[in-house]
């Protein structure tokens, strides 16, 4: 099981409560904390959990991945903790503050340009021309598990939640996060995702049952600039998860509630959630729900000019 796998190796994120939440609402809200987990988001317990899960071969010849931050933080890391040699694929456009990390876990990084396209040509390369064993962010099972256990925790220590909810982006934490909710929830919880309206790429998918392509990358929630692969797009369809979304405007609002209310520093991408309650504020009203802040990797210095 892979939360047994990845215990020694992630924090148990506390969940987090706020009245203020609570009375705007009119709901019980919890957050999940995975801002302050290993490497600064859910990321962690999916790469952990694919690296640990390794052939013996696999992992001397190394690893590879595609990222635009906290995946390719959180696969360093883990890749370092088992000595693992361990290339990360970055877009030119991909924050300073996680590359620097990426680096300062002892990831090599290779720059291509900012397109899912280019991404995934110049992994395909490094396989052919090195061997090394590829750890997709979001289109893995053993990923998907991975990121699945932050749910479990969550219900773990909170009963009887109505309503779950967690961001979108390449849909590996909305996937694990559905595959645990309807374990344990069954068919009565409501299992909600949510992403940019400017990024919306997953609710277009489940209209039209196509997975469909990367929007221009323009929004704040520079985390959730992906689309669905095959896998994840699975998962969203077998495990019925309805689609939200929020403005930027939302966004920024929700970011700043964040701060203000939590006291707690999360990046665009985890409070895009909440912008989308503010939105739809009917949709938990009454309810108790459970909320994944899935990272805080910002760049305090840009945030001070």
């Amino acid at each position: 099981m892979a939360h047994e796998r990845i215990r020694p190796w992630i924090h148990r994120t506390p969940v987090l409560t706020s009245l203020y939440f609570n009375t705007r609402f009119h709901a019980e809200i919890y957050f999940k904390a995975e801002h302050l987990q290993k490497t600064g988001a859910f990321k962690a317990r999916g790469a952990m959990n694919a690296v640990m899960g390794l052939a013996a071969e696999a992992a001397k010849r190394g690893v590879v991945t595609h990222s635009s931050g906290n995946h390719a933080q959180a696969l360093a890391w883990a890749s370092r903790i088992h000595g693992v040699p361990c290339t990360v694929v970055m877009p030119s456009n991909a924050p300073d503050a996680k590359r620097a990390a990426v680096r300062d876990y002892g990831a090599d990084i290779v720059t291509c340009e900012p397109t899912l396209t280019s991404r995934e040509e110049t992994v395909a390369e490094i396989v052919r021309q090195t061997g090394k064993h590829l750890i997709p962010p979001y289109n893995d099972e053993r990923v998907i598990a991975g990121q699945g256990t932050a749910a479990l925790e969550l219900f773990e220590d909170v009963a009887d939640l109505d309503v779950m909810l967690a961001p979108v982006g390449g849909g590996g934490l909305m996937s694990g996060t559905a595959v645990v909710a309807r374990a344990i929830g069954g068919s009565a919880i409501n299992v909600v995702g949510a992403e940019p309206e400017l990024a919306a790429e997953a609710r277009e998918s489940l209209r039209t049952g196509i997975i469909q392509p990367p929007m221009p990358p323009v929004t704040i929630a520079d985390g959730l600039r992906t689309s669905l692969g095959d896998k994840t797009f699975a998962h969203l369809q077998q495990h019925n998860v309805t689609i939200i979304t929020a403005r930027e405007e939302s966004i920024r609002e929700a970011l700043i509630l964040v701060y203000e209310r939590l006291k707690c520093v999360v990046e665009p991408s985890a409070t895009v959630t909440l912008g989308a309650l503010l939105e739809q504020p009917d949709l938990i009203r009454g309810k108790r729900v459970g909320v994944i802040l899935c990272g805080g990797n910002v760049d305090v210095r840009q945030m001070m000019k």
